[in-house]
């Protein structure tokens, strides 16, 4: 195709973008002459793309030339789309493929709600999916489905992402688990809390931190806790008391028993009720400082076991002295 045929071609085509782009919902020309057409495109303030097209020097025989750049929007997210958009021009090879493209790329802002959170899904994938775990992506209703396996134990949830992330938190909803309520409640309360902390600031404003706060994603966060912290995590553990698992290897034995059900206490750490009940009513010394977590050395909180350091030592020396008075009338019998 001749130069001047080229020229033509461009320069109507730029007429067509100039006229019909103000009528595209969320498209905003910055520029539209031969050397570079650039537009804005936004959703919203955190799905805003800047796309710059070229020509090359034989279209409509090539395709155009797309890059973008955004400020919130990942830059492997933005180079994977310039490489679909370019393939997309492929099958508009011969027309004008200018405003088609543009549409196309606002379309897949619309239809792709989790582009916002694509390096901590590719995150996900690689550090915390197994081979035995599922992660399926729901881009038109922003949802992510995780279901997560360790042994005989798994937790599947279902993960909403608003449409202003990271600016407000994730909504994590519970589906199904087999693992205690004790862990089911306490996992979904933190997992709520952390997202809460990421874009809340601390209550007392005239804090330091509060005062320097800004607010940041919550997808990873709550994933490498629920998964990596949680279900990856206590199937594996064992009671730091007995040493064996903390988890019954069959399910549906763990509430067999109060002995074998399960405690948590303030550090983290699981102990088995039995086991835990007859570590902290033990009645011989120390007592100073309370009793600690053979895995972490720091003191054991819980709401069942609230007696004091004064009140154990006073019960042992009252042993004590029973013991030893038993023992006198043992001697004196013997005499």
């Amino acid at each position: 195709m001749a130069t001047e045929d080229r020229d033509t071609v461009i320069e109507k085509e730029l007429d067509e973008i100039k006229s019909r782009a103000p009528s595209v919902d969320g498209l905003k020309l910055i520029a539209c002459v031969p050397m570079l057409v650039s537009a804005s495109i936004t959703k919203n303030e955190y799905k805003q793309l800047t796309v710059n097209i070229q020509f090359p020097a034989d279209y409509p025989h090539q395709p155009i030339l797309v890059q973008m750049k955004s400020k919130h929007l990942e830059q492997k997210f933005t180079d994977k789309l310039e490489k679909i958009c370019e393939d997309e021009a492929k099958k508009w090879i011969g027309g004008r493929q200018v405003l088609v493209i543009l549409k196309f790329i606002r379309t897949f802002l619309e239809e792709n709600s989790l582009c916002v959170c694509s390096e901590e899904i590719v995150y996900i994938k690689r550090e915390l999916i197994g081979e035995s775990d599922e992660i399926k992506l729901k881009q038109k209703a922003s949802q992510i489905v995780i279901k997560v396996r360790q042994k005989n134990y798994f937790m599947n949830v279902n993960i909403s992402v608003p449409d202003l992330y990271p600016k407000h938190q994730i909504q994590t909803e519970l589906i199904d688990t087999n693992l205690p309520d004790l862990l089911r409640i306490n996992f979904m309360a933190q997992a709520k809390e952390l997202a809460r902390q990421c874009v809340t600031p601390p209550l007392l404003k005239n804090s330091k931190s509060a005062a320097v706060f800004e607010h940041k994603p919550s997808l990873k966060v709550v994933c490498n806790y629920l998964i990596r912290d949680c279900v990856k995590r206590y199937p594996l553990e064992n009671c730091p008391l007995c040493k064996k698992h903390v988890l019954a290897e069959d399910p549906e034995n763990q509430l067999k028993g109060r002995k074998n059900q399960i405690e948590g206490v303030y550090c983290c750490h699981l102990f088995h009720n039995g086991c835990l009940d007859t570590y902290m009513y033990m009645k011989t010394p120390p007592f100073i400082g309370g009793k600690k977590s053979p895995s972490c050395d720091k003191r054991i909180y819980h709401e069942k076991w609230k007696v004091s350091a004064e009140v154990m030592e006073n019960r042992w020396a009252h042993k004590q002295a029973k013991q030893r008075e038993l023992e006198e009338v043992v001697d004196f019998l013997k005499d």
